[in-house]
């Protein structure tokens, strides 16, 4: 039994197809979360939130799936934590989901609202969009507080954001 179920969950991983990506004219597949992969930083299967997931991948190709970019911006401020021996400049690509159209969008180039009314896997949440039009609706239609870039996100706003205090 232990083997038939094993087989089917390998099955099932082969049959998810990566996601396409191209950044600066090369193409690249983006592995999608299997249904067990953890997140690092909290230990939520992301798979359970697929319209919340972020992704880093590493030059190795190696990637770790998070529940949501709240997570993703822990995880790259305490890399000695959750990834010894890895060093930013190892890292890839990082990828956000876009809240309006679900797609991976680069999480450098997103805007992440914050203190708005809509809630993540893990309470109040970062909640990444691909434009400035967008984070600008998405700002007003929610009662958001703010809309920060990726290089605006410091542990001091990651900590407001989880206390809920904006």
């Amino acid at each position: 039994m232990i083997r038939l179920v094993a087989a089917a969950i390998l099955v099932a991983l082969c049959a998810v197809p990566p996601v396409s990506l191209c950044a600066d004219g090369v193409s690249f597949a983006v592995p999608k979360p299997g249904p067990m992969d953890l997140c690092p930083v909290c230990g939520m299967i992301v798979s359970n939130d697929p319209n919340w997931t972020a992704t880093l991948v590493w030059k190795d190709g190696h990637a770790h799936h998070f529940d949501g970019a709240k997570d993703l911006f822990k995880f790259l401020q305490a890399l000695p934590k959750y990834a010894p021996g890895h060093k930013r400049e190892d890292i890839r690509f990082c990828l956000v989901t876009d809240f309006y159209n679900l797609e991976k969008v680069d999480a450098k180039k997103a805007l992440y609202v914050i203190g708005s009314d809509v809630m993540g896997p893990m309470g109040h949440e970062l909640v990444p969009l691909a434009s400035k039009a967008d984070a600008e609706d998405f700002l007003k239609d929610h009662k958001g507080k703010r809309i920060v870039s990726y290089d605006e996100v410091t542990t001091g706003i990651i900590d407001r954001v989880d206390a809920g205090k904006f």
